[in-house]
């Protein structure tokens, strides 16, 4: 399981003093954890669904950091995110480009007829199984205004 990965790699990193591995996974095993209790208390076990879920929103939260800090001329702390973000991307699934998303979005939209902006919540809801945990949502969405903006 993906869980028992992050924690035999903890215990390396933790071997080889390696302080900024072993904070970020330390942080994605708390997080990991508290969605748990937030599941079903003590005896949940949280499933690689789960954990990549858990590892998605904590990339989302460093992404957000750094356009954050860089806004606000913080290079040191965006430079930190940054390379947490790429630790947590280790565990991530490979993100499909965006020429294969507009593709899964074009398809989306005629196959449920979607034809105004109006309706980018039933595209949404009809893609965003399709390509769960192999794009950025953002991204997603902004492709499929774009589209039926057209």
């Amino acid at each position: 399981m993906l869980k028992q990965k992050i924690r035999d790699e903890l215990k390396q990193s933790m071997l080889a003093r390696t302080e900024l591995k072993t904070s970020v996974l330390r942080m994605l095993l708390s997080a990991i954890n508290y969605y748990e209790i937030q599941k079903g208390g003590a005896g949940y076990e949280a499933t690689d669904e789960d954990v990549l879920a858990v590892i998605q929103k904590e990339a989302k939260q460093r992404r957000d950091s750094i356009a954050e800090f860089t806004k606000a001329n913080r290079p040191e702390l965006a430079n930190k995110e940054a390379e947490e973000l790429k630790m947590l991307q280790v565990y991530l699934p490979q993100q499909m480009p965006e020429h294969q998303i507009r593709e899964i979005v074009k398809q989306t939209i005629s196959e449920i007829n979607a034809t105004t902006v109006a309706e980018i919540g039933k595209v949404m809801g009809a893609l965003m199984p399709k390509i769960k945990g192999k794009a950025d949502g953002g991204l997603v969405s902004k492709i499929v205004k774009e589209e039926l903006s057209k």
